[in-house]
């Protein structure tokens, strides 16, 4: 069975899987666990305590709806009679006023009439409430299809046609009120007889089978060691039978008299224990303990110091003692030895004392004798060290073997249940064969490590070491139980006759009828965990099913000790309670086999109480179910989604968190909107997680149309607000089986409601809480996947696997959701790359619609940062909300930046201002990389096209360097200009040295000139010509003979003689100045840029004087004057006697006045003076040569390097001059070039 817990506020509704054949279910697909019998194929669920709690509300709140519905109906029928009464009064009174009219009485009475007819029309009706809420004015009824049915209510509603307002609002509100109570009646109680008849069917233990029939002799003891059955008899004998309990192939387990120990007591034997450690048999018979060694049962052992004893408790454990070590051994290095230890007590409870036996490892330890101030006749050791003992049946105390102490147990005080549930049966077992005239003994039983049950009345405590309770509910017994047993983790309980009503056996008795107890003995089985009944089995015992009917000749039993293995079977003794018959017949000891705790797991999965089996699982030893690890994680997990389903997002997440789930299943839990094609019906969700897979049911199937029943009476339920359209109701509600609480308690008013709009306030209010839970679970799953990124990236991290290399992975839509779902659930650690990147993949993608839903402003920060999400599934909705932006970042992401750019031009149609337009493109564009530059330069044409400015800056950005040839070669083929203000900018702002950009940018000037001349545009031609020869003029790092080379002939004269002088050919360029320019000053200029007195060019200007003077061309011009004028301002610059020398004969003093002036004023130095100073510098730089050599330094260990900041230690070293700093040898280098630069 699959579970609905999401619409059933009992606990989980049952969605039927199965198909009723012969009478049985067939079984539907589970965890692979067998049934034992087909008898038991009725898949069933587990007692659970919040279910039966859910139905005990419900129950009283169908006892209340009733209540209200019953005081409602008397109400309306009294106010209906008022209103009757007084109508008939009125019509009286206008037949008395027709009389007096027409004159047939007698009009001295009239005043009287009147008098009377003026109160019945001002009648009083009492204070009505108009519906105000939602609520409340839906909770109208139809009008009778049918007004067959006679009802108060149906008779009423002949009176509409007459009445006046306040009749009819009272009528309106009356009738409403009352449906609306029935309905809320029988909806609760046929969810509770739905859920009555289910848990009637849970069978955590196998049919009773019979071990021993026709026991003769009266049985009082029992216990079990291994496949030995020991039982001792009211006669004193001990009978030793073999039990097989695995059954035969007919079902039965099979058992083999072995021995019989005849008169072993001489009395009755009242107590039998198994003490493994010394390997005997503790019989408790007329007040004494005796010990029988196994097999022989000779020679006893008699505990003469626990004479009069009346109970006894046996306990076993393990001690860990510890042992001092040698003296010889070393006290640091080694720890105390222990060595574990097994303890076995033997409590023996006497008149008011308790004698404690005890031995370590088989060897007798000095019995323990303590005074206690009553008797204990019950007994059970709660741990080692505490023991819980009954004085009577309302009386207990709990003992401290360490302290020596007693501490009495005060129980909550509780009301008798017996008097509502007792049947008129409950005192018929008093008298039987079994038992008679018995004083009831005080009832203790251990239940977990530390804690006990006591049952006081027919109430159950549960205590613990503290004597305090230890749960805040207990056991409430239809009546108080004759003996209990716990096999763990249920209690056993024998309930007397007449106490248990049927319908706990069935669950089909009707709650509108005196319900009827069983008249035998019945076993109760509960949950220790749920506290609730689990199975309940009426005596006799059959092989047949539970629920039949019992015999007429009634048993009683008794319920025996099971053996002291954590599952062992337990034996109940059923006896007839009639004396003949149980001559004849004798009694007979039952066995009932738990099922294997496997299957009762699997039982409670199919059944959907993940609650109930986890809670079983963690009571389980690990040695008894092997793989109980692996279940209790499927079982948390499908808690998990129980509780999601249930809306409880948190709990549930954080169980997911914790089991490391699949992030790909968790996101199925969500709507397409969230999961995309992860998205799982909620029919799925646990067979997703590892549970059974939903079985198909055919239609025809009874079981169906009961638990369709019952899912639809939930759903209205658990919406008390909500009351659709009658149509809607008729259609939506199923007819009711027959003998059902509803076709029981249905009336008329059912028939009569009517019809009445949906309230759009309701459906506001509604939608806004479905808005709100699904924004709490969106909220929460945000919470799961923001743990998971982290951690997950960390993960990949460690392997070098980073988001910036996502696009490089398979993508998420190659994988298929089979192969998504099949990922497993464990630590990241233990996962294969490719399994992070999935889960990577799935986390992003999942978050990113996560934001994009409840918290779009988390968008754009997600998509800048590097993430894993799948583009293809959330950029149609990315587009379709203009989320433009956090597509743009998506893309660049994931390095789809064609789409990015595609759909930035696509934004751009839309701005009108052309920074606006292009500003988005061009920043784009100026973050990719040279592994993008096909695409830049794809891009950036249309940018150019709208603005080569603003394009330009493109290729300008620092955040990414592009390779700058193919830049340029792009850039001239889109237009020189533009590919020259790039090379401008690489030298002026990049600092480019290198002589290929140079060379360039001269020739993309000397082609822009040639060009512009060609044009005739001579604005740009100048303007490129000043450019061209600034360029040459001004920096050396071209090529000059190839820009030489690509000058016309005929043209830029000018830049042929810079480019002479830098090639040397000074004499060349001078003469182009002054013959080819006759530009003077230029001539001038140029001698003034390439002199240098100690150089090649010191002569210059003599050059330039010696062309003025001696022309090898024709001038058209007097080259005299400049030359003069050149002698007389370049006077230091020329040399005296060539000077001289050069100048025409008819040169007058005159004329070179100047330059012969500033001749012999220079000043002579003599060599001898220039060698003196020469040596007196060098004897200078020896001595400061010798005073550095002389420097020392000193290293010591804490001297640190001021280049690398660590300790110089025992290195080589390297000193630096002037100041002696010290530095590691292979630190030499950067410290010099650091000093050099802070020199500088």
């Amino acid at each position: 069975m699959a579970l609905d817990e999401e619409n059933c506020p009992v606990g989980r509704e049952i969605k039927p899987q199965a198909t009723m054949v012969c009478g049985g279910l067939r079984k539907s697909p589970g965890l692979s666990s067998p049934r034992p019998s087909k008898l038991y194929t009725t898949q069933v669920l587990t007692a659970a305590k919040g279910d039966m709690a859910k139905i005990q509300e419900c129950i009283s709140a169908a006892e209340r709806h009733l209540g209200h519905a019953v005081r409602n109906i008397r109400q309306t029928s009294h106010l209906l009679q008022t209103a009757l009464q007084e109508h008939q009064n009125t019509l009286d009174a206008m037949h008395s006023l027709q009389e007096y009219i027409t004159g047939a009485a007698d009009i001295s009475s009239l005043p009287d009439v009147l008098q009377s007819l003026s109160r019945k029309s001002s009648m009083e009706f009492p204070p009505v409430k108009i519906p105000s809420s939602p609520r409340d004015s839906q909770l109208i009824f139809p009008r009778p299809p049918d007004s067959s049915s006679p009802s108060i209510i149906s008779f009423s509603s002949t009176l509409i046609e007459g009445d006046d307002d306040d009749i009819r609002r009272l009528r309106h509100l009356m009738t409403r009120k009352t449906q609306a109570r029935l309905e809320g009646a029988y909806n609760a109680i046929e969810k509770a007889m739905i859920w009555l008849r289910i848990l009637s069917r849970m069978a955590p233990f196998l049919p009773p089978n019979a071990v021993i029939s026709g026991f003769k002799e009266r049985a009082e003891a029992l216990t079990v060691q291994g496949d030995k059955l020991y039982i001792g008899t009211s006669t004193g004998n001990l009978h030793l039978y073999s039990v097989n309990e695995e059954p035969s192939e007919d079902g039965n387990i099979h058992s083999e008299l072995l021995e019989t120990k005849k008169n072993l007591s001489r009395r009755s034997i009242e107590q039998l224990a198994y003490v493994s450690d010394i390997s005997s048999l503790a019989v408790l018979s007329d007040t004494l303990v005796t010990l029988y060694p196994i097999p022989t049962f000779t020679p006893p052992a008699p505990l003469t110091r626990a004479k009069g004893a009346l109970s006894f408790a046996l306990y076993t454990h393990v001690e860990h003692e510890v042992f001092p070590q040698s003296p010889s051994s070393d006290t640091k290095a080694s720890k105390a030895r222990t060595v574990p230890v097994v303890v076995t007590y033997l409590a023996v409870g006497c008149r008011r004392k308790i004698v404690v036996y005890s031995w370590k490892d088989g060897e007798p330890e000095e019995p323990l004798e303590v005074s206690l101030p009553h008797s204990p006749r019950s007994m059970v050791f709660l741990n080692a060290d505490t023991i819980c003992f009954g004085y009577l049946p309302v009386d207990y105390a709990l003992y401290s073997l360490k302290t020596r102490t007693t501490i009495e147990i005060t129980l909550p005080t509780h009301a008798s249940a017996v008097s509502s549930t007792m049947g008129m049966g409950a005192l018929s077992g008093l008298g039987g064969y079994i038992g008679l005239g018995t004083k009831p003994k005080p009832c203790v039983i251990r239940i977990n490590e530390g804690e006990a049950l006591i049952a006081k009345e027919n109430n159950g405590v549960f205590v613990g070491e503290d004597s305090k309770p230890t749960r805040s509910a207990g056991i409430d017994w239809s009546a108080p139980p004759e003996e209990t047993a716990f096999v763990q983790p249920y209690i056993f309980s024998i309930l007397p006759p007449g106490t248990v009503p049927s319908s706990q056996i069935d669950g089909l008795s009707s709650l509108t009828s005196n319900p009827t107890f069983i008249p035998s003995s019945v076993l109760e089985i509960r949950s220790s965990i749920s506290l609730l009944p689990s199975q309940t089995i009426p005596l006799p015992f059959t092989t047949s099913s539970p629920s039949s009917p019992p015999a007429l000749v009634n048993y009683s039993a008794r319920l025996l000790t099971p053996s002291a293995s954590a599952k062992s079977p337990l034996y109940v003794v059923s006896t007839p309670t009639d004396r003949a018959t149980a001559t004849a017949e004798g009694s007979s000891i039952w066995c009932i086999r738990m099922k294997s705790w496997g299957e009762q797991v699997d039982e409670l999965i199919e059944a959907g109480s993940y609650a109930d089996a986890l809670a079983l699982l963690n009571s389980i030893d690990q040695a008894l179910l092997p793989d109980k690890e692996s279940r209790q994680r499927v079982v948390r997990a499908l808690h998990a989604v129980s509780q999601f389903r249930s809306t409880q997002y948190t709990a549930a997440i954080n169980a997911f968190l914790e089991l490391n789930i699949n992030p790909a299943k968790v996101v199925a839990l969500y709507p397409e909107n969230v999961s995309g094609r992860l998205a799982e019906p909620e029919s799925e969700w646990i067979h997703l997680y590892g549970g059974p897979a939903p079985a198909k049911v055919e239609k025809s199937d009874s079981t169906q149309s009961i638990l369709e029943e019952a899912t639809n009476h939930s759903q209205k339920a658990d919406d008390e607000h909500e009351v659709t359209s009658p149509t809607s109701v008729i259609s939506q509600r199923p007819p009711s089986p027959q003998g059902s609480v509803r076709g029981l308690i249905r009336t008329s008013l059912e028939t009569i409601r009517p019809t009445v709009r949906r309230d759009d306030d309701t459906a506001s209010v509604k939608a806004k809480k479905r808005d709100f839970e699904f924004r709490k679970s969106i909220e929460e799953l945000i919470r799961y996947l923001s743990e998971w990124r982290p951690k997950v990236a960390g993960a990949l991290e460690v392997l070098n696997i980073t988001a910036a290399r996502s696009h490089e992975m398979p993508l998420l839509s190659e994988a298929s959701k089979e192969d998504l779902f099949a990922l497993p659930n464990a630590p990241l650690s233990s996962l294969t790359p490719e399994q992070l990147v999935r889960f990577a993949q799935i986390v992003d993608t999942a978050l990113f619609k996560c934001y994009l839903l409840v918290r779009p402003g988390l968008l754009a920060p997600l998509c800048r940062v590097g993430n894993w999400c799948e583009v293809a599934e959330v950029e149609e909705v990315l587009r379709a909300r203009e989320k433009f932006s956090e597509l743009i970042y998506l893309y660049n992401g994931k390095r789809m930046h064609a789409k990015a750019l595609d759909l930035l031009k696509q934004l751009s149609e839309k701005e009108t201002d052309v920074r606006d337009k292009l500003s988005p493109s061009v920043n784009y564009l100026q973050r990719l990389g040279r592994e993008y530059l096909d695409l830049i330069f794809h891009y950036s044409r249309w940018v150019f096209e709208q603005d080569p400015d603003i394009a330009f800056e493109i290729f300008t950005s620092e955040e990414v360097e592009l390779p700058r040839n193919l830049v340029a070669d792009f850039l001239e083929k889109l237009d020189p200009a533009i590919c020259a203000r790039y090379v401008e900018f690489l030298i002026q702002e990049r600092s480019e040295e290198s002589t290929d950009f140079h060379n360039r940018l001269a020739e993309l000037y000397l082609n822009m000139t040639i060009s512009a001349k060609k044009r005739g545009d001579n604005d740009a031609r100048q303007a490129m010509k000043d450019k061209l020869l600034t360029f040459i003029d001004t920096t050396d790092r071209y090529e000059t003979g190839r820009i030489f080379a690509l000058l016309p002939q005929d043209d830029l004269f000018e830049a042929k003689a810079i480019l002479l002088g830098r090639m040397g050919r000074h004499d060349s360029a001078l003469e182009i100045y002054v013959y080819r320019l006759q530009d003077f000053l230029k001539a001038e200029e140029y001698c003034k840029r390439v002199y240098s007195p100690d150089g090649e060019t010191k002569n210059v200007f003599f050059t330039l004087l010696r062309i003025y003077l001696r022309p090898t061309v024709k001038a058209d011009v007097d080259l005299l004057a400049p030359a003069l004028e050149l002698v007389s301002r370049h006077s230091h610059q020329l040399d005296e006697v060539e000077t001289l020398n050069i100048l025409p004969p008819m040169v007058s003093a005159q004329d070179v006045r100047k330059f012969l002036i500033s001749a012999l004023r220079a000043p002579r130095f003599d060599s001898r003076v220039v060698k003196e100073v020469s040596k007196a510098r060098d004897e200078q730089v020896a001595r400061k040569l010798m005073y550095l050599q002389a420097k020392r330094v000193k290293v010591t260990d804490s001297r640190i390097c001021p280049q690398c900041h660590k300790r110089i230690g025992h290195s080589v070293i390297a000193v630096h001059s002037p100041r002696g700093e010290v530095t590691h040898y292979q630190c030499r280098e950067a410290f010099s070039r650091k000093l050099k630069e802070l020199r500088a």
